[in-house]
C-alpha cells in the first residue's frame, strides 16, 4: 500500500484527484493539505510518501527536496498546462504530471515515481491540438458569456453564493445557469463540469480568459470606488458666512 499526501489549494481538483487515486487499491490518502505549511508538516509527520502537491502552491522548492529527503518521501507535482517541468526536475521533483492530466496516466506516474523512476511529460498530456479540440469548441460555442463567467469561476473554487456576489445576482439565479451548463456539457455535477472544462484545451483557455477579464473589471471597480471614496474625503468644506 502507497501513502499519498495530496496538497492542492483548489478544493474542487483536490476533490477530483483524491477520487482519481481512491480508484486504485494500492494507494491511500494519508493526508489532504491546503497549503504549503500544512504539506510540510504532513510530510515530516508521515515519512515514505508520495506527495502530490499542486505547483500553484509555490512552495520553496529547496526547502522541499531536503524535507522529502529526510522523510524518505517523493515528490510528484502537479504543474499547471503552461509550466514547464524542467524547473521542477532541476531540484529533485521526481515526477511531474500536468492540470489537465488524465487519470491513468496519474496512476502509472505515481506507481512509477514510487517504483523509483523519474518522470516527466514531454507536452501537456493531451496530444490534442487547441484547433483538433472540436468538443471544447463545440461547448464553447454554445455557452453565453454570462455561462462562460460561471464555469470560469467554478474552474477557481468558487461556491455558489461567491458566484453570485461577483456577477451581482442571486444563487438561485446561478443554480438556474448551472442547469444549463451541464445540459450542454453533459456532465452532473460541479466537479466534473471543472475536470471537463481542463480537459478540452479550448474550453479552458477560453475560461481562462474570461476568468482573468472579469478579475481585471472588478481590480477596476475597486479602484474607482476608492478614488470617489478619497474624493469625498478631500471635498473642502463650505464657507462660513
Amino acid at each position: 500500500m502507497k501513502k499519498i499526501i495530496l496538497a492542492d489549494s483548489q478544493a474542487i481538483f483536490r476533490a477530483g484527484t483524491a477520487k482519481v487515486l481512491s480508484m486504485d487499491e494500492d494507494l491511500r490518502i494519508i493526508a489532504q493539505c491546503t497549503d504549503v505549511e500544512r504539506m510540510m508538516h504532513a510530510i515530516s509527520a508521515f515519512p515514505g510518501a508520495i506527495v502530490l502537491f499542486a505547483g500553484s502552491l509555490k512552495p520553496d522548492l529547496t526547502r522541499l527536496k531536503v524535507l522529502l529527503d529526510a522523510a524518505g518521501s517523493r515528490g510528484v507535482v502537479i504543474a499547471e498546462n503552461n509550466e514547464a517541468s524542467s524547473g521542477y526536475l532541476q531540484t529533485g521533483i521526481r515526477g511531474v504530471v500536468f492540470r489537465n492530466v488524465t487519470g491513468p496516466s496519474l496512476l502509472e506516474c505515481i506507481h512509477r515515481v514510487a517504483a523509483g523512476e523519474t518522470i516527466a511529460p514531454v507536452q501537456a498530456q493531451s496530444t490534442e491540438s487547441v484547433e483538433d479540440d472540436i468538443v471544447g469548441a463545440r461547448v464553447r460555442d454554445r455557452l453565453t458569456p454570462k455561462e462562460m463567467r460561471i464555469v470560469a469561476l467554478i474552474v477557481q473554487g468558487c461556491k455558489n453564493r461567491e458566484i453570485a456576489q461577483r456577477l451581482k445576482t442571486t444563487e438561485q439565479v446561478i443554480k438556474n445557469y448551472l442547469r444549463s451548463i451541464y445540459d450542454k456539457t453533459g456532465v452532473s455535477d460541479r466537479l466534473e463540469l471543472a475536470l471537463f472544462t481542463i480537459h478540452h484545451r479550448v474550453l479552458a483557455q477560453a475560461a481562462a480568459e474570461v476568468g482573468n477579464k472579469l478579475e481585471a473589471e472588478e481590480r477596476a471597480a475597486a479602484q474607482a470606488a476608492a478614488q470617489s471614496a478619497s474624493n469625498r474625503t478631500h471635498v473642502a468644506p463650505p464657507a462660513v458666512a
